[in-house]
């Protein structure tokens, strides 16, 4: 029976000696580890599409960690990173949380405070990646809409009525109800409401006063159901 790989800590940081210590205790732990000495070399073997954090150091000889940060945001690279300074520097820490970085730790870092760390981000990263994996299931059901069926489907979730509808798409009411039932079916929903949030996780409602309402359940919900 097969199982998942460990996460991979890539720890990115020019002291040798903490590089290896920090090694040993991430393996000791379960995890595979990536150890890289500069900022270019982590740049020069990307990371895998697979479970994983950074461990990374704030001053480094070549590119400093909020630089590689940059650099890695700008490749669309998603992985959480923990930053670990030798200085508390309250200014870079706010700039790194900002641009997104899960935690800063500061040197010396005990064993059980770097491991919760990495745990937490590993977590975040699973999150990240389970939301992907939902987005892109949403977005192949999406694609096996006619172009039809897709405006059908975009007015629906805001809220027109079968009438509105028709006038706007010069089609009858009948073949709207056709639509629906069809764009019900290939996206594997059975009320107006999860369309709703299909279309909202997909940013198709993402502008001013389009959001859907919110059932007592707490679940979105269109105008069109509240009318059914």
């Amino acid at each position: 029976m097969s199982t998942m790989p460990a996460p991979v800590i890539h720890v990115v940081d020019d002291d040798a000696s903490f590089l290896t210590a920090v090694g040993a205790l991430l393996n000791a732990h379960g995890y595979r580890t990536a150890l890289h000495t500069s900022a270019r070399e982590l740049l020069d073997t990307p990371p895998q599409d697979e479970l994983a954090c950074i461990l990374l150091d704030v001053q480094m000889a070549d590119l400093s960690g909020p630089q590689l940060q940059q650099r890695l945001a700008a490749t669309s690279c998603r992985l959480p990173i923990v930053f670990i300074s030798g200085h508390g520097d309250i200014s870079t820490t706010v700039q790194t949380i900002k641009a997104g970085a899960e935690d800063f730790l500061t040197k010396p870092v005990g064993g059980e405070q770097l491991l919760t760390a990495v745990e937490r981000a590993i977590e975040r990263h699973r999150q990240v990646r389970e939301v992907d994996h939902r987005i892109g299931t949403l977005r192949s059901l999406l694609s096996k809409l006619t172009p039809r069926e897709r405006a059908v489907f975009e007015l629906l979730v805001r809220g027109q009525v079968h009438k509105q509808i028709a006038y706007e798409l010069g089609i009858t009411e009948r073949t709207v109800k056709m639509h629906r039932h069809s764009v019900m079916q290939k996206l594997q929903v059975r009320s107006l409401a999860e369309l709703a949030v299909i279309a909202e996780r997909l940013g198709l409602l993402s502008f001013p006063g389009a959001a859907p309402a919110q059932a007592a359940d707490g679940r979105a919900t269109s105008s069109l159901d509240r009318k059914r």
